[in-house]
Parts: structure tokens; sequence; C-alpha cells
């Protein structure tokens, strides 16, 4: 009797799984706090230069006709970038005031200025013809506290100046306006009115509409008037009267 013998079955050997080797992570490098540079140079290179040049033009003045020419300059800049800065409000004015002038003569406007004077109590009246398109105006009469006074009529003089409150109060009229402030002396008409008492003034355009300038009156007292709208009503109905 054969026996065979069964082959013996192979046990399967499991290997341990390879270690994997660990992975090092880079050092993560912290950002250094940089001070924050802020680049003055060119500022401060401007305001040099413009202290230099500055310092430049006073040496420069060295005589009267050197001053005078500066002070010309810095007036006829002054104006021009006034006249940019309005041109609009000026360019319609002109164009309204290339017609027949609305002004009614002298004898006419003067029972309106008598009556204006007498209700407000005012210590001057002054009416002005004006000409947006040559820059003049011309004094057509002046009141004081004794009545009529001659000296001003026909005065020509600029109707834009080198007064910033002259200037504001034209503009604010060409807009319809009445313009209501301290008296200062910029010229003769000013330096009159203040002889008469006047120490604050309202102006007013002729007519009183929007646009449509052929001049202004002037009215002076003695203080500031307590209703100031009443003031400017009765202005208006007097410079509605004084245009045709």
């Amino acid at each position: 009797m054969v026996i065979k013998k069964t082959p013996a079955k192979k046990v399967a050997v499991k290997k341990p799984p390879a270690k994997k080797a660990p992975v090092k992570k880079a050092p993560v490098k912290k950002a250094a706090n940089s001070p924050i540079v802020i680049d003055v140079s060119s500022t401060t290179k401007s305001a040099s230069s413009m202290l230099d040049k500055a310092i430049d033009l006073i040496k420069w003045v060295d005589s009267p006709f050197k001053l005078f020419e500066v002070i010309l300059l810095a007036s006829v800049f002054f104006f021009g970038y006034f006249a940019w800065d309005s041109r609009t409000v000026i360019l319609n004015a002109i164009t309204q005031s290339s017609k027949i002038t609305n002004l009614k003569e002298v004898n006419h406007l003067i029972p309106v200025a008598v009556s204006l004077q007498k209700d407000l109590e005012a210590v001057s009246v002054v009416v002005h013809k004006a000409s947006l398109v040559v820059n003049t105006r011309v004094t057509m009469l002046a009141f004081g506290p004794r009545g009529r006074d001659n000296t001003l009529d026909g005065l020509v003089s600029s109707l834009f100046s080198k007064d910033p409150a002259r200037n504001a109060a034209i503009i604010g009229m060409l807009n319809g306006e009445v313009i209501c402030d301290k008296l200062e002396v910029t010229g003769k008409t000013s330096e009159w009115e203040v002889k008469q008492g006047a120490t604050f003034i309202c102006r007013g355009g002729i007519p009183p509409e929007i646009g449509d300038f052929d001049g202004y009156v002037s009215v002076g007292f003695k203080t500031e008037p307590t209703e100031l709208s009443v003031v400017k009503t009765r202005i208006n109905l007097a410079t509605s009267e004084m245009s045709q």
C-alpha cells in the first residue's frame, strides 16, 4: 500500500510595509517688517522752488517802477481769472446789452432817485450807466443828504476792477440780486459816499431782471438796515422805474 504525501502548503509571509521617509517641510520665512517710506522729496523741492522764486522776485523789485509793474501784472492776472470763472454770466449779459439801452434819461431818473432816498432814509443814492462790452461805468447822478451833487456827473471808471467785493457785486446784479455789504473806499465814488456819512451800501441792477444789465444804483446808509429784505424790494421797484 502506497501512501501519497500531500505537498505542504506554502504560508505566504507578509512583508512589513516599507517605511516612508518623512518629508521635511521647508521653514516658512517670516516677512521682515520693512518700514513704509514716503517720498517727500518732490514736495519739498516744489515748495523750495516756489520759495526761491519768491525771493528772486523780491530781490528783483528794487525800484518803484518795478513794484508798480508787479502790482499791475497781478491785477491783470486776477481780473483775467475772475472773468474766466464768471465767463458764462458775463457773456450772456454782453449779448443782452448789445441791444438798445433801457436806461432812462437823467431827468426821468431824478424823481425816482429822490423817492428812493426818502423812502429808505438813505444818506446817498448814486446811479451809474454801465457797458459790459468796453468794461466802463459812467456816473449819471448822485444825491447826498443835502440833495443832488453834480461833482460826480459824467465820471468814467472801470466796471470790473481789482476790488473783489465790487466784482462780486457786479456778478450778483447780473444774476438779478441786490447786493448789500459794508462800504469800502476803492475810488472817487465810494470816497464821496463815505463823506456823505455812508458806511453800508446796497447795489441793484437796472433793470432788475437776470442777464439784462444797463447800469445800477448804489444806496448808502449810515448803519446796516434792520430789514434788508424790505430795502432790497424797494430798490428793485426803483430800478424797474429807471428802465424803459
